[in-house]
Formats: C-alpha cells, sequence, structure tokens
C-alpha cells in the first residue's frame, strides 16, 4: 500500500511540474510573440491605488459596460491613430476580427459595480518605487491571435514604458 501510495505522489508532482512549465512557457511566447496593446487606466479609489507593493489596476474599458455584456467573452479592440486601443463590443466568440482589431478574453465580476476581468488586475512593483508608477496612464498587454494576454508593464501618457 505504502508503495502505491508513493507512486501515485511522484506521478501527480510530475504531472504538476510538466503543466506548471507548459503554462509558463505558453506566458512566454505571448510576451515574445504577442501584439502590444495599450489600455488606458481608469481611476480607482485613491485609498486602494497603493497598497503595500502593488497597484490595483482599473481599465477605461470597465466602466459603463453595454447591459447586454455576455458574463464571459472577448471584447473587441480597435486601434486608434495614437497607438492605443478602445473597446468596440464584447461577444461571447471569436469572430474573424477586422484591420486594426484585437480580441482580448474577459470574465464579467458581477458586484456592486459590474466589470471585467482581463486577467491582469494589479501591477507588483520592487519596495519603495510607488511613486514613479503613479504617473502610469496605459496598461501595456501583449495579445495572442486567441484573446490571451500577459501584463508586461504600464506605460506613462506619452506610451514609454515606466521602468
Amino acid at each position: 500500500m505504502k508503495n502505491s501510495y508513493k507512486i501515485f505522489l511522484v506521478v501527480n508532482l510530475i504531472l504538476f511540474i510538466g503543466y506548471a512549465i507548459y503554462a509558463t512557457r505558453a506566458k512566454e511566447k505571448i510576451i515574445n510573440e504577442g501584439k502590444l496593446v495599450l489600455l488606458k487606466l481608469a481611476p480607482v479609489d485613491p485609498r486602494s491605488l497603493m497598497q503595500g507593493d502593488y497597484m490595483v489596476l482599473n481599465y477605461e474599458i470597465s466602466n459603463n459596460l453595454p447591459e447586454n455584456t455576455p458574463h464571459k467573452g472577448f471584447v473587441i479592440l480597435k486601434e486608434l491613430e495614437d497607438g492605443a486601443f478602445r473597446a468596440l463590443k464584447f461577444q461571447n466568440f471569436l469572430n474573424d476580427l477586422k484591420e486594426n482589431e484585437i480580441a482580448v478574453e474577459y470574465i464579467k465580476i458581477d458586484s456592486w459595480q459590474s466589470s471585467v476581468k482581463i486577467g491582469a488586475e494589479s501591477y507588483f512593483f520592487e519596495e519603495g518605487h510607488a511613486k514613479k508608477y503613479e504617473k502610469a496612464v496605459y496598461g501595456g498587454l501583449r495579445v495572442d491571435n486567441k484573446g490571451n494576454s500577459v501584463l508586461v508593464g504600464l506605460f506613462d501618457e506619452n506610451k514609454k514604458l515606466i521602468n
């Protein structure tokens, strides 16, 4: 009985490590090959703007959601002339996109204030560096052609990465 338990633990550990490696490589691929999408940040409650060593992010696309916004799906974004993106529509499925459009997967969060979660809702930074991130105007996401996204940094009003 003890040997079968040990085998079970080792197999599960191997599966867990394999999945962790797979997930990490998938995120690295998005970071290396995904399109950079700049989403305008909306103000958050100033008392919760800086909580320790991270910043809570609130994207402008979460404000004023249409009533018929699906619970889960894709927000279709259109690239503007200035390089930022704005939300065109929310839909259940990833359909053919037009030129200068990109889709980002989201989940609608039902609370006292409906909003959407696109997977990057906070930004962690080194202790003592909060002041420089107060200038953030855009959240920079790398997005693949399936709507998966990874937050890669915060950008200032000139669309320059804040380091």
